[in-house]
């Protein structure tokens, strides 16, 4: 029997691995899914460990980035994220992550050469996750949140109601306290 707050939090995210491990779904931009070979997308991850001792997958071979997100209210504050700016870098995504910490960053921007109208989706992606959509400009578009999808199934998609220029992946619910959110605006700075 497990007890105590350590118990608990450690029943929970062994809870947690076995479904997600389970659920064996994946995420991808449906405009560039057959632009990387699955082989390069399996060697996309590092893997490490939680407190509990279960072994955790971040991303890996990105680079880094800083948002800075303006929120509604006028306040700024500055997010760590990885940065998916090529179609193999886009097609990859957070296949295969279970670290809901993201390896140390707060997000996943994807980054568009120009205006895009993609659908997103998740295969091979086997954390929930929610996604926001922002313009060229920074503007905020749209949000949803999108559950894994069984193996073996037809992954469902998941689009913006209008064109995007960045599309920001955080664990699910994450949006809010990110200030990704209606009403702010986002600029990207890599390197």
């Amino acid at each position: 029997m497990i007890t105590g707050p350590r118990g608990a939090w450690r029943a929970v995210l062994v809870a947690l691995a076995a479904g997600l491990l389970a659920a064996g779904c994946s995420s991808a931009s449906t405009a560039d899914r057959a632009d990387t070979p699955a082989s390069e997308a399996a060697s996309a991850t590092s893997p490490s460990t939680d407190p509990s001792g279960t072994t955790l997958v971040a991303p890996e071979g990105f680079p880094a980035g800083t948002l800075t997100v303006t929120r509604p209210d006028g306040s700024v504050e500055e997010l760590r994220v990885h940065v998916a700016d090529t179609p193999a870098l886009r097609q990859r995504g957070l296949m295969a992550v279970t670290d809901p910490g993201l390896g140390g960053r707060d997000a996943m921007v994807f980054v568009f050469a120009g205006d895009s109208t993609s659908a997103f989706w998740m295969k091979d992606t086997l954390l929930p996750l929610s996604i926001a959509w922002f313009r060229a400009d920074g503007t905020y578009v749209d949000q949803a949140d999108m559950d894994p999808c069984p193996a073996g199934t037809q992954c469902p998609t998941f689009g913006a109601s209008g064109a995007y220029r960045y599309a920001i992946e955080v664990p699910l619910g994450g949006l809010e306290a990110l200030g990704l959110v209606e009403g702010s605006t986002i600029a990207l700075t890599t390197g």
